[in-house]
């Protein structure tokens, strides 16, 4: 039972978690953006997105690891759990070294006179939210089967 409740959890939590990735992806590609409307979407995303989402990553990375000791006899399973967590753990080390150092950045234009290279620095910014995205998905995927093995 308790093995069904951890289980439940990570995977409500990554989802959240790989699904506001997802949301952030479609709503802040540079490319398709006015200028002021862009930095103003993107400093809201930081003021709102910044302290919750690594918190729902740490939160999946520890209930992954928890359900693999738990899943440690069964065969698949506990090596799926330990990717999982891997997986989440490399996306919350893409946010903070390489989204949230250039967030820091971000934060401080102003909408009304963006920076010449606003489209430069954002556009790396993106490309690093596109390895994470991906990675997170790979570590749902991983913590579904995973999941689905052991029922």
């Amino acid at each position: 039972m308790i093995s069904q409740m951890i289980d439940f959890a990570d995977v409500l939590l990554a989802a959240l978690l790989v699904g506001a990735m997802f949301g952030v992806w479609l709503l802040l590609n540079p490319a398709r953006r006015i200028p002021g409307l862009y930095i103003t979407l993107h400093q809201q995303g930081i003021r709102t997105l910044n302290t919750a989402l690594p918190a729902f990553g740490a939160a999946t990375v520890i209930l992954s690891v928890v359900s693999a000791v738990l899943a440690r006899g069964q065969r698949g399973g506990f090596s799926l759990l330990i990717a999982t967590a891997i997986c989440f753990a490399a996306a919350g080390f893409i946010t903070r070294f390489q989204n949230q150092r250039i967030n820091v950045t971000v934060i401080t234009w102003r909408s009304d006179a963006p920076p010449a290279n606003w489209k430069y620095i954002t556009g790396v910014w993106l490309k690093w939210h596109v390895v994470r995205l991906l990675v997170g998905i790979a570590g749902l995927s991983l913590l579904v089967i995973a999941i689905l093995r052991r029922s």
